[in-house]
């Protein structure tokens, strides 16, 4: 990494996350450096009765069609990595487009894979067609080499601490993981409609954490899909 890389590693340390132990920057699994890192926040699927709309299901289509322009746009290929969760909606979205395009990812999940997919796949409009499209991605992911294909919040860092919130660590455990492999590296693009999550550790929270720092941020507003 050079100086300027370092120092600006060093800055990103002191300030993302700085109220959570989770400051401390830390490498994805796996000795691999890539050349871009792709690092991905959006809405998941609207529920049908949303009031006002943010990702309603019939926009589905058009956020594929925007992402995959998106990725193409950044020239992302095998030597690139991508970070998200992946619930339903636009983090499965993401990395199945990252998967055709043959660049390697991880997942990082807030909570034991059993507890995400309950709360964050099996809760989703059209439940068992997102976890099929999970259990795809998974089976994608065990396919790569070189980096682990999905970790562990509570393995990783250990139990959340009382009165933080599971999320919001998780946003910047994968934030951190981002910058910790330089932050010239650092590609974020979020599925974000502009405003305030429903509840914290959202798209919001993620946005205003990069927004701190000097990476590029592409963001696809729903809205205009």
């Amino acid at each position: 990494m050079s100086q300027n890389s370092a120092a600006q590693t060093t800055a990103a340390q002191n300030t993302a996350g700085d109220t959570l132990e989770t400051c401390r920057l830390e490498r994805p699994s796996g000795p691999w450096t890539p050349q871009q890192v792709l690092l991905f926040s959006g809405h998941r699927l609207d529920q049908p009765d949303r009031t006002p709309p943010r990702f309603p299901a019939d926009k589905e289509s058009a956020a594929i069609e925007r992402l995959n322009a998106a990725l193409a746009g950044l020239g992302v290929g095998p030597d690139d990595l991508a970070l998200a969760q992946a619930a339903a909606g636009g983090d499965l979205l993401f990395l199945e487009a990252c998967l055709r395009r043959g660049v390697r990812c991880q997942v990082l999940l807030p909570f034991p894979e059993a507890e995400f997919i309950a709360r964050s796949i099996l809760q989703s409009i059209n439940a068992a067609h997102w976890h099929d499209r999970y259990d795809a991605i998974r089976e994608g992911l065990r396919q790569q080499v070189e980096v682990a294909p999905l970790r562990i919040m509570s393995e990783a860092l250990g139990p959340t601490p009382e009165g933080q919130n599971p999320f919001e660590r998780c946003n910047l455990w994968l934030l951190n993981s981002a910058l910790a492999l330089g932050i010239e590296r650092v590609r974020f693009l979020a599925l974000w409609d502009g405003g305030g999550g429903d509840g914290p550790g959202g798209t919001a929270h993620m946005v205003a954490e990069i927004q701190r720092h000097s990476g590029q941020i592409l963001i696809i507003d729903p809205r205009s899909l």
